[in-house]
């Protein structure tokens, strides 16, 4: 377990600084000094300014030691200044990521939920009605980009059913620590257009698993001794089935981390997502830069928590 750990560590912080080195050969080396400078100046910055903003981020130094001064900040928990604002790129992302975490985390709560429970009942009655059904409703709304299911919600629940579905706010966020009712409410809509998109692989994905795995010798042998259907399905087979599941889940949850553009920018949610659009046309590159870091990071946490898992939901997995 140990060994494995260490295996998996070393892996992270080389795919963390291999992402650092894109990172900065894009945005430092790439454009140059003076345009780096002047990009985060801003166009209308005097000369003064720009001079002490080369210092500030060492770009009169050599390449190698412009990105030592960046990533060491970077492992200090330094994500670096925003000067189009005045304010640091942490104080940023810090108002806007429990925006997105409160999306991200609810819409996967419903996503792998709905997701396994219809895969297996199609895996267990296949060629049902179930099973169609369930196969239907995955290709439909797998086919449908994000914004479309999103307005098409909004114009239900928010207009045509507005005299009875009233408590359903379609443009926002209200913190948690704020009003936990109205924290609730604004998500509703961005939880159930996120979760029915993300859903549809999953449905598919835990059906073909739990095919393949209901016809392996072992659950045939589980059967024929008489254990008991439901026990046979839930204890053995999903389990077994869980793993590519749980690989998609982590992947899913970590880039959503990184920002959920569409769902954000739809439902006016002041998340991550919502936050790099913004840095993008204000051309703000400290905050599209501490952004590309912190969805780097999310995604090999998710990733590195996902190998823990496996042991976890499937008992013939072993970590050495």
């Amino acid at each position: 377990m140990i060994r494995f750990l260490t295996f998996r560590i070393g892996q992270a912080i080389l795919v963390l600084w291999a992402a650092t080195v894109v990172v900065f050969l894009l945005f430092f080396v790439g454009p140059g000094p003076d345009a780096v400078a002047r990009t985060f100046a801003g166009r209308l910055a005097t000369p003064a300014r720009l001079a002490q903003i080369k210092h500030d981020l060492n770009l009169d130094q050599p390449i190698y030691h412009q990105y030592l001064h960046w990533v060491g900040n970077l492992l200090q928990g330094n994500l670096g200044y925003d000067y189009y604002k005045g304010q640091s790129v942490n104080s940023v992302v810090a108002a806007a990521l429990p925006a997105t975490a409160s999306l991200v985390i609810g819409a996967a709560i419903l996503w792998i939920g709905y997701g396994v429970l219809s895969g297996v009942i199609s895996a267990v009655r296949p060629r049902t009605f179930l099973d169609r059904g369930f196969t239907l409703s995955a290709l439909v709304f797998y086919s449908m980009p994000t914004f479309v299911l999103g307005l098409g919600l909004i114009w239900i629940f928010a207009y045509k059913l507005s005299p009875v579905t009233q408590f359903f706010p379609f443009h926002g966020y209200v913190p948690l620590t704020q009003n936990p009712g109205q924290w609730f409410e604004y998500l509703i809509l961005p939880w159930l257009t996120l979760a029915l998109v993300t859903s549809a692989g999953y449905t598919r994905l835990t059906r073909t698993s739990m095919l393949e795995v209901l016809g392996e010798d072992y659950i045939r042998t589980a059967r024929a001794k008489g254990m008991p259907e439901r026990r046979l399905v839930t204890v053995h087979g999903l389990r077994a089935a869980l793993a590519p599941v749980v690989t998609l889940a982590g992947l899913d949850i970590g880039i959503a981390l990184g920002g959920v553009i569409i769902t954000e920018t739809v439902f006016g949610i002041t998340g991550l997502g919502w936050t790099i659009v913004q840095a993008i046309n204000q051309q703000d590159l400290p905050i599209i830069m501490g952004i590309a870091i912190l969805a780097a990071a999310f995604v090999v946490f998710t990733n590195f928590v996902v190998d823990i898992l496996y042991a976890v939901v499937d008992p013939r997995v072993r970590l050495y």
